[in-house]
């Protein structure tokens, strides 16, 4: 009675992060001769994600697949108890079976540790919305690198993912000696550098900055921007692969381990310390 269709619950945004990694199911999907209903929770609150999971079973899909993007709603997949597998994509310290992920805290912890051995002791935090599994996942990543080297934490300051969160935020930063940004995504990372070149702070020479997820435009910034790269096209394959064991042998599902991010180094990151000559 399989009808070889998959529910899609996608959030309502645009932004980088969850459109790339619903193209890559898509895109995973019809590779296996899967067709996708795509619906948009336009509302991240849980009982409008519950509304279209429930329309998506009255069209008699084989799986529902989610991408979650706010923390509620990541709470309603955990306690949903259907006839069909449900996969999620979600940043999570508690791993489940039908949960799959990019390691954001590995990765936070990754872009902390380059600032910090750089020479870095003031590493100042600009972070995603507070309900946002990814943003979560990289304050704790944060935090616990900078507790791990016994370095200052200041409270992290939240954005909403865009250029414009970070300039705002960038507008006042209190920025000193020794100071870099860690920014929760390359958006909000553009802003940043835009708020502190206005101020007269010049990236990398005053200033270091990282951001997270390596968009198209990071390499062509000017400077050309640190940040920690995922993998959306894996995480798309990975969220395919799990919906063909669960339907197929449901028996056969095991816990993965959250794929991992890699650290790319550009421009707006550099040593602290007195330039040399010709430096």
């Amino acid at each position: 009675r399989r009808t070889r269709t998959i529910g899609l619950v996608a959030p309502g945004v645009s932004d980088y992060g969850p459109t790339s990694v619903a193209t890559a199911f898509n895109f995973a999907a019809r590779a296996e001769r899967y067709s996708v209903e795509t619906v948009s929770a336009l509302d991240p609150d849980p009982a409008a994600v519950r509304e279209v999971i429930e329309s998506l079973l009255r069209q008699r899909v084989d799986a529902i697949v989610l991408i979650v993007v706010d923390i509620g709603v990541l709470e309603v997949v955990r306690g949903l108890d259907l006839s069909i597998p449900v996969v999620a994509a979600a940043a999570t310290a508690r791993r489940s079976p039908l949960i799959v992920s990019i390691d954001q805290y590995r990765g936070a912890r990754s872009a902390v540790r380059h600032l910090a051995e750089l020479g870095h002791t003031r590493i100042l935090h600009l972070a995603g919305p507070q309900r946002a599994p990814d943003a979560v996942e990289r304050i704790r990543g944060w935090r616990d690198e900078l507790g791990s080297r016994r370095l200052e934490v200041v409270e992290p300051r939240h954005g909403d993912w865009s250029a414009a969160s970070g300039y705002r935020l960038g507008a006042d930063l209190d920025i000193g000696p020794g100071a870099a940004v860690f920014a929760s995504n390359d958006h909000m990372s553009i802003g940043l550098l835009s708020a502190l070149r206005e101020r007269g702070l010049r990236v990398p020479e005053d200033v270091s900055v990282v951001g997270f997820d390596d968009v198209p435009e990071a390499g062509y910034l000017y400077p050309a921007l640190t940040t920690v790269r995922q993998d959306f096209a894996s995480l798309g394959e990975l969220m395919m692969q799990k919906v063909l064991i669960a339907v197929e042998e449901p028996d056969s599902v095991t816990e993965d381990t959250p794929l991992p991010t890699h650290l790319i180094v550009r421009n707006s990151t550099r040593p602290q310390g007195p330039r040399t000559v010709g430096g």
